[in-house]
């Protein structure tokens, strides 16, 4: 373990008389109680819940010489990103761990940017197998692991239990059309449904789940450029009509997760499509208006059944930090089963390690987990498109989804453009 080497003085020879030893052993120790302090700084975007905060100070008071300061990076995605990477290719060494989006491990591997962590997790012992295999391996590249898996997500459909009965809950997205239209106004609510229609990475997940929930899809497990199919078309006119209709805010196309979120626990809304962390926050009583009556579902499915996002965070550490001892420390504690039963009870975040599921008090927290909808929904996701150049591919459908949306293209045109130029982007 860290530190339990340095906490050994240095031993006096044996001319040194008893109270020189003493005196010699007093100073060399504060000395090297000085030296141990390490501050190391964790980056990561914002977090509404409590849960960064409890899990920095459980930490603290298991390894008192590491201090931790958090750094708040933009909660959009993609600024997130596009900050770190602005650092990271100048080498800087101002951040030592890092929250990445399930879709960036490969990319920050090959650019250089993160330590691989295999002679960390093979020394310490860590039993890779006893977490979900697929968000283990969204941070393996080129036989690597460049980054332990923090929490799953999957988008999931909350409703007010108040409002919704659940024999009443839409199966489908007709269903939830009509149920958003007939709710909308239903115990002071200002709208009929939520979601993430800003031009960033949440509107490509809301896509990938409509596309697929048709049958569609982007990429296919060939590397093939699909995207310009009948199904995917279908998925992205239901998209389009939803986010044009008069039951989501008239500005939804600024609607990032907080936006949505902080409309949803202030009671505006019946429905919204959203991640497992939606949870606890609208559970919240310092935060929300609706705390005890909030239930969860699937999300409505298309022709071809119900779709979500497969989504989560990795932690990771920095190539260029100067205290990677110290910060493999933090990431092994906050992605073990102490931080993340943390992060489920005071973040409502999935853990990566399925025996937590079973844990009484993360239950208690997130009686969700237990809930035949959650399972479903955990069990609906499907993957973004896999890419090695994955935020040009994102970048695309950004573009054009939210073209579409606006009215400014077609559909039929929105996916022609996209297949155009994601093969040009992929070489095919």
């Amino acid at each position: 373990m860290l530190g339990a080497c340095s906490s050994t003085t240095n031993q006096p020879d044996e001319q040194t008389s008893p109270s020189n030893t003493n005196e010699n052993e007093e100073t060399t120790q504060n000395e090297t109680n000085e030296q141990e302090k390490v501050t190391i700084v964790y980056a990561r975007g914002k977090d509404a819940t409590k849960a960064t905060e409890k899990i920095i100070e459980a930490f603290e008071q298991k390894f008192p010489h590491i201090e931790v300061e958090f750094r708040e990076m933009p909660s959009d995605t993609g600024a997130q990103h596009d900050a770190y990477v602005t650092m990271l290719n100048a080498q800087s060494d101002e951040i030592d761990v890092m929250d990445l989006d399930v879709i960036w491990p490969a990319e920050f591997a090959q650019a250089g940017y993160v330590q691989p962590l295999d002679v960390f997790i093979q020394r310490d012992g860590i039993d890779l197998s006893e977490y979900n295999q697929g968000a283990l391996s969204a941070a393996n590249f080129n036989g690597k692991q460049w980054a332990m898996p923090k929490f799953i997500d999957a988008g999931l459909l909350f409703y007010r239990k108040d409002i919704i009965s659940e024999d009443e809950v839409p199966k489908t997205w007709d269903e939830l059309i009509e149920a958003a239209k007939k709710y909308q106004g239903a115990e002071g609510t200002k709208f009929g449904y939520l979601l993430q229609a800003k031009q960033y990475e949440g509107l490509v997940c809301n896509a990938v789940e409509f596309i697929a929930s048709y049958g569609g899809q982007i990429i296919n497990e060939k590397g093939e450029v699909v995207v310009n199919s009948p199904e995917t078309i279908k998925g992205l006119q239901k998209l389009v009509e939803i986010a044009n209709s008069s039951f989501v805010p008239d500005n939804i196309t600024t609607f990032t997760e907080p936006e949505s979120h902080t409309a949803f626990i202030e009671g505006q809304s019946p429905f919204i499509r959203n991640w497992p962390y939606q949870y606890a926050l609208a559970n919240d009583p310092e935060q929300s208006k609706i705390v005890d009556k909030v239930g969860v579902a699937p999300l409505p499915a298309g022709d071809a059944g119900s779709a979500a996002a497969l989504g989560g965070w990795m932690t990771a550490i920095s190539k260029f930090s100067k205290h990677k001892e110290e910060a493999w420390e933090f990431v092994k504690f906050m992605t073990g089963p102490e931080g993340q039963k943390i992060s489920a009870i005071y973040g409502g975040l999935a853990p990566t390690l399925p025996k937590l599921f079973e844990d009484e008090e993360i239950l208690e927290a997130n009686p969700f987990f237990a809930n035949e909808g959650f399972v479903q929904g955990l069990n609906a996701a499907v993957s973004r498109p896999v890419a090695p150049n994955y935020p040009e591919i994102s970048d695309i459908i950004q573009r054009h989804v939210s073209m579409a949306i606006a009215g400014q293209e077609t559909v039929e045109e929105a996916v022609q453009n996209m297949e155009k130029e994601m093969k040009e982007k992929l070489e095919l």
